[in-house]
């Protein structure tokens, strides 16, 4: 139990401080949200994508492996969500929120540090290898979810032409099978980009904190945090047996798949005006609650 403070104080902590100082910017110089979603949006999440691709050490097995999971996860995932919205009767931008909130994890800022704090270095090489998988899930059908909820499915697929961060997955593709290296300029260009991109969609997460309404979405605010925190690490511990993964594997896979509600949705919801109040409410509920269900699961996965 004495180990929970210290997971706590060096992991949640440091994420509800940063957001807190968003949240006073908000509030004492009036600054909106949507200039800041567009910087991380088009420059700083494209950049930490392709960052993390072109590092990647892992085996093409174990690539292999963790993408099918993760897809596996969120299709899974997805599709209960999306029963449990039709049986609430929520309207198409309601679903698309809750949609996009339920299936994406904070697995890069939260998910990297609690899982090297409770299983070491192992286990957060595939951690990391999980949150490319999602991250690039997350702008990619991520974007399409998000932008269903104002345009039409078409329009939101042909939208995906127009985003930077495909072009960062292809080209991290490129330099990670054929052994490419960026000149050191762009290198290090790329790298300040890329760590920018986390402090910054905390600060965001903050001033949309500002906005806070709940207006009667109670039962969509329970709906997706039973499925992020219970039914999402529920399914991955089926599907780390049906993929056979062990160890560090197993550890890393079904702790991420626990994580809250991913930041980066706040920024979907703000860009694609998919109730960015409410995604906001689920990532602050989400992450503020996970401590009771992470608990538990730490326990039951040996840490």
């Amino acid at each position: 139990m004495s180990g929970l403070i210290p997971l706590f104080i060096n992991n949640l902590l440091p994420i509800l401080l940063i957001a807190g100082i968003g949240f006073l910017l908000g509030k004492w110089f009036k600054i909106t949200p949507r200039s800041l979603s567009q910087v991380i949006f088009y420059i700083f999440s494209p950049a930490l994508v392709f960052r993390l691709l072109a590092q990647s050490q892992l085996s093409n097995q174990d690539i292999l492996k963790t993408i099918l999971f993760a897809v596996l996860l969120l299709v899974i995932l997805g599709l209960l969500t999306w029963l449990a919205g039709k049986l609430l009767r929520l309207d198409r931008k309601m679903m698309a929120a809750v949609m996009i909130t339920a299936l994406f994890m904070n697995a890069g800022n939260y998910g990297l540090p609690v899982t090297n704090f409770a299983f070491g270095e192992t286990a957060l090489a595939f951690a990391s290898l999980f949150f490319v998988t999602t991250a690039t899930l997350t702008n990619t059908v991520g974007v399409v979810i998000a932008s269903s909820g104002s345009t039409s499915l078409l329009q939101a697929i042909k939208g995906l032409i127009r985003l930077p961060t495909i072009y960062a997955l292809l080209l991290g593709i490129f330099f990670v099978r054929l052994g490419w290296q960026l000149p050191s300029a762009l290198d290090r260009t790329v790298a300040l980009l890329a760590d920018a991109s986390i402090p910054a969609m905390l600060v965001l997460l903050g001033l949309q904190f500002v906005n806070l309404k709940m207006d009667g979405q109670f039962r969509p605010l329970i709906l997706v945090t039973v499925m992020r925190l219970l039914v999402s690490p529920l399914l991955a511990f089926g599907l780390s047996r049906l993929f056979d993964l062990t160890g560090p594997a197993h550890q890393a896979s079904v702790l991420e798949a626990a994580m809250p509600a991913a930041v980066l949705t706040t920024v979907l919801a703000t860009e694609f005006d998919s109730l960015p109040a409410f995604v906001t409410t689920v990532v602050l509920a989400t992450t503020l609650l996970s401590p009771f269900t992470l608990t538990p699961l730490l326990a039951l996965l040996g840490a």
